[in-house]
């Protein structure tokens, strides 16, 4: 991957407003996706979008990013809070001036925003994508970190941005609503690959999908949040229920291999295929797809479930996702994650039976309707940026002790 440390940062056009991102690395992701959705249709004459990452590893999306004028800034080690320090100030320094620093790591936003707020960056977003409230996995030790983190964020950040009600009140507190600082900005869709043509039987002969099979989907990244091992279960017992069914999950992730194990274990190869992480997800969606399935853990909003409502699928989703993803209510179930696989696989049967195929350009148009449409995200977040640049800010650059 090549990184941009070495081009001169004077050589950058002052005039629009300078915001840096700060993200874990460009990949296939659905908050990496909204991004590139933004950097895409956002005014780049007024709003010039850097992204600071933590990985030195080529990214999904570093060519786009390069190619439409941004530059990707390596800032690596922020498991050694000491040395990440000296580098992300360092690269402000050396790549700045920033006018605002929009921070996209949950809990570590508390310490992206300690350190902008030392180098007198004046307008300093923290963006709570994610709701782990409910996540099986926090450990006792991590408290300590956790209430530092949320304290320094709800002291230092200018503004709170969240993707849903529910991923507002795990960053900023059960009251967000009484602070305006804090507010809910939903992702945007780009709805144009939704309705471009597509050769379904094309699609699938590549695959080796016969054109008559019953295909389920999923679309995230091999995390423990996205509980694959538990979709995989479903998986095996519609496989059971139903000879011509697929199975095909988009993304990468550290938890594939083994993933990928487990299907060999289950006898399941021939069943189910990994298609590695795509560009071309509306596509993949309505041209491969019969069905969505997403049984998370937890989720800030759930980006790929309206993806999967534009393009017309029937989902079968956990119920521990936020209800601002019923955009339409006729292709959505929600199953409880105590349910046992049987009843899941059962559920989507059923599904399958009752619900046809939304018109890709009914569903499309429901979308384009609603708040998740591209345009109106982007337009909100050139107002939220526009709108802190021209307001005096409630507390100076150099004050740290902002109370509630």
């Amino acid at each position: 991957m090549t990184h941009l440390n070495h081009l001169d940062p004077q050589s950058v056009h002052q005039d629009p407003i300078r915001i840096l991102h700060i993200v874990g690395g460009m990949v296939h992701g659905g908050i990496e996706t909204w991004l590139m959705h933004c950097l895409r249709h956002t005014d780049r004459d007024r709003f010039s979008m850097d992204f600071l990452v933590h990985t030195d590893d080529s990214c999904a999306y570093d060519a786009e990013i390069l190619a439409l004028g941004s530059r990707i800034i390596l800032c690596s080690s922020p498991h050694k809070p000491w040395k990440y320090k000296q580098t992300f100030l360092s690269r402000l320094e050396e790549f700045g001036p920033y006018n605002i620093i929009h921070s996209h790591l949950h809990h570590f936003n508390g310490y992206t925003l300690r350190l902008a707020q030392q180098a007198g960056i004046p307008i300093r977003i923290a963006h709570s994508h994610n709701d782990i409230s409910t996540a099986p996995f926090l450990q006792l030790h991590r408290h300590l970190y956790i209430s530092t983190m949320t304290r320094w964020i709800r002291q230092l950040a200018t503004q709170g941005l969240a993707c849903s009600q529910s991923a507002a009140a795990a960053l900023y507190g059960s009251k967000w609503q009484q602070d305006e600082r804090w507010q809910v900005l939903y992702y945007g869709l780009d709805l144009q690959p939704f309705k471009a043509p597509i050769d379904h039987v094309a699609m699938r002969t590549e695959l080796g999908i016969p054109i008559d099979a019953y295909v389920i989907g999923h679309v995230g990244r091999f995390v423990n949040q996205k509980n694959h091992r538990f979709l995989l279960d479903i998986m095996m017992e519609v496989a059971n229920r139903s000879s011509d069914t697929y199975l095909v999950l988009v993304g990468e992730g550290p938890l594939k291999s083994e993933l990928k194990q487990y299907v060999q274990d289950q006898s399941l190869q021939n069943r189910v295929l990994f298609l590695g992480g795509r560009d071309d997800v509306p596509q993949v969606m309505r041209g491969i797809m019969n069905h969505f399935l997403f049984p998370s853990l937890f989720e800030g909003l759930g980006l790929a479930l309206i993806e999967a409502q534009a393009a017309g699928l029937p989902c079968l989703f956990s119920s521990s996702i936020p209800e601002e993803v019923d955009v339409i209510p006729s292709l959505l179930q929600r199953v409880a994650l105590a349910e046992p696989p049987a009843a899941w696989a059962e559920r989507l049967l059923a599904q399958r039976q009752r619900i046809s195929h939304f018109k890709t350009s009914e569903s499309v148009g429901v979308i384009e309707n609603s708040s998740f449409n591209i345009k109106l995200a982007v337009k909100q977040l050139e107002n939220i940026y526009s709108r802190a640049m021209a307001s005096p800010m409630s507390f100076s650059s150099t004050d740290n002790t902002h109370a509630r």
